[in-house]
């Protein structure tokens, strides 16, 4: 999981949390607020948790959301690893900065965000097209869904 940052038409910031599974490649949550802290990563990883049940590990970076005494809590009592990168190298958490780069490109770059509202429609729009519609060479030319499904995952919708 990582964050990628963006902002309104009018300036005002805003901040999606990005969670993928990196075995079924799925884009299990982008959460876009205005600000996120640990409590709302937490938030997210309990709802992520209750279709598909805990991870094992969550790579992640050094950031203070990540660092939070409320994700380390959540992490220890659901028997999840906290895996964290190395400072300054992002290539220990490659997928997710690939896969951001791809939200970059096709959807945040590619809309003007009128509201709060308009840019959680629009994310969570691309967030299922990535998942449902688009094959992916390394799944076999399957979707994201379609990999999960045969898989015998749950599918994150």
């Amino acid at each position: 999981m990582d964050f990628v940052s963006d902002a309104l038409f009018d300036g005002r910031k805003l901040r999606a949390l990005t969670v993928v599974d990196a075995f079924t490649r799925e884009a299990l949550a982008i959460d876009v607020e205005p600000s996120i802290k640990g409590e709302q990563v937490v938030e997210t990883m309990s709802r992520i948790k209750a279709k598909r049940g805990a991870p094992k590990t969550i790579r992640v970076d050094n950031g203070p959301e990540f660092i939070s005494k409320a994700l380390d809590l959540w992490a220890y009592a659901n028997g999840v690893t906290l895996d964290f990168s190395r400072p300054g190298k992002p290539t220990d958490n490659a997928f997710i900065e690939s896969f951001n780069g791809r939200l970059r490109d096709e959807c945040l770059n590619a809309n003007w965000f009128l509201s709060l509202d308009d840019a959680r429609s629009k994310i969570e729009t691309w967030r299922r097209d990535y998942n449902e519609v688009r094959p992916h060479t390394s799944l076999g030319w399957m979707t994201p869904a379609e990999f999960a499904s045969s898989a015998g995952v749950n599918p994150g919708r």
